[in-house]
């Protein structure tokens, strides 16, 4: 009899910009997924907004992870290169965090895993959040785009016709999930307009 095969590793940071949201959301979603396995890491002002934006506290959010690591252990399991995962979101992504990562400043275990994930060439997707924009936050954009991550702003398709908050998160959650190549049924597909006759 064969063993199972290993699920796959997945983690997710949650910064300090707002929009805890996405990152609840997307842990929420990874919990009902078969064969994902979510790695977790919240910085201090992470922890702060989904308290004042989902009115969350730690053991709600810790409970939708399969594993939580405290952003102050630079020594835990995500902070190596041998650490085996398919990738990592950062959702939201403070400007803090992207400027962090953006010049290899690993003072935490999210800034860390993310330096850690860039140098082992795996997938890091930034659901960056701020507007406008100076030109700190562009060159930073463009740095880590150079150094092979994505940014990926949340930002709603109204071409879907969203009709609630909750549509316009999931769609947000569903790019992140694609990037990944995590299969999921979150959000529709574009399936085109009819050409004009």
């Amino acid at each position: 009899m064969s063993a199972a095969p290993a699920p796959r590793r997945i983690v997710v940071a949650i910064s300090g910009a707002s929009g805890a949201v996405y990152g609840a959301r997307l842990l929420q979603v990874l919990q009902e997924l078969p064969g994902i396995e979510s790695h977790l890491v919240v910085s201090d002002a992470g922890w702060r907004n989904l308290q004042h934006e989902l009115d969350m506290d730690r053991a709600s959010v810790e409970a939708l992870a399969h594993e939580v690591h405290d952003v102050r252990n630079v020594g835990a399991a995500i902070a190596s290169g041998s650490f085996q995962c398919a990738g990592m979101v950062i959702a939201p992504c403070s400007m803090r965090t992207l400027a962090a990562v953006a010049h290899g400043l690993s003072d935490n275990l999210l800034t860390r895993a993310a330096d850690v994930v860039l140098k082992e060439r795996r997938r890091l997707v930034l659901l960056v959040r701020e507007s406008p924009l100076h030109l700190a936050h562009l060159r930073n954009m463009v740095a880590v785009t150079e150094m092979g991550a994505i940014v990926c702003p949340p930002l709603p398709a109204f071409y879907l016709r969203p009709t609630s908050v909750g549509d316009i998160v999931d769609y947000s959650v569903a790019r992140a999930l694609d990037l990944l190549d995590v299969p999921h049924a979150l959000a529709p597909r574009w399936e085109g307009l009819a050409f004009p006759e």
